[in-house]
């Protein structure tokens, strides 16, 4: 790939001029000189799904970028019954700053690249920039925003429309023609039906016989029980009720 250089992007380093979080995300708020210096204390990892990334509990060394994948977010209870909390997507942050123990558990639900730093260089460079701070309190915002409308989700809509808000939070993140624009997409499903049951507060049985019933409608068509392809993203948010599942923004939108 050919990375063209000008005045704005001169001494970034060339994997940060691709990546999601330097365009949408996180490191959008830094100059090319924090940049570049946050790149040296920074590491590039795989972890493949199942495999956890955050304890419930733990204390927090580090934080992360998603560049791709899906993070399954959850929290236990004291009898050791989890919930699903959310799904972050890239270029989501991953972590929480200014606390000292995770207060949830993240995982890999698919295979997930990651651009992880450790949590003093943060913290340090959030007190030399108060861009990079008030992002990271926009997009604080921004997923409270998300959980109060996944709320609606869950408390008002049907097991059908359940369903549909799903898929088409799934299509907007992960699909190979994301964005509020896209007319189709294609993906594969992040979780198991098991999970996708916990998430939505419905049982595996509705789940797999809503999926079955928005493939024989032609809203979706489905291949080898995961791949998924929606050719007109307007026929399933039709089926998603009065209100769009979240993620139906930019991340960082002023």
């Amino acid at each position: 790939m050919t990375v063209r250089h000008d005045v704005h992007s001169s001494g970034i380093p060339a994997y940060c001029l691709s990546c999601q979080a330097r365009r949408r995300g996180l490191c959008s708020a830094l100059d090319p000189d924090r940049l570049a210096k946050l790149a040296k204390t920074s590491s590039r990892h795989s972890v493949e799904p199942g495999v956890e990334l955050i304890g419930d509990a733990e204390a927090l060394n580090s934080y992360s970028n998603v560049l791709s994948g899906v993070v399954k977010l959850t929290k236990s209870l004291s009898d050791g019954r989890q919930q699903i909390v959310g799904l972050q997507f890239a270029p989501d942050f991953l972590g929480q700053p200014f606390k000292a123990k995770s207060a949830i558990h993240a995982e890999a639900a698919t295979t997930v690249s990651l651009c992880s730093f450790p949590k003093a260089a943060i913290e340090q460079m959030m007190k030399q920039s108060p861009e990079l701070e008030h992002r990271l309190l926009r997009q604080t915002l921004n997923e409270l925003d998300e959980a109060r409308e996944w709320m609606v989700t869950l408390g008002c809509k049907t097991a059908p429309e359940k369903v549909a808000s799903f898929l088409l939070m799934i299509a907007r993140n992960i699909g190979s023609s994301v964005g509020p624009a896209a007319r189709s997409a294609c993906f594969d499903l992040p979780l198991t039906r098991a999970d996708i049951s916990d998430f939505l507060g419905i049982t595996n049985e509705t789940v797999s016989r809503q999926l079955t019933r928005l493939r024989m409608d032609g809203v979706i068509r489905i291949e080898n029980n995961r791949r998924v392809t929606v050719d007109d993203m307007s026929r399933l948010e039709q089926r998603c009720g009065g209100r769009r599942p979240g993620r139906n923004r930019p991340i960082y939108e002023t």
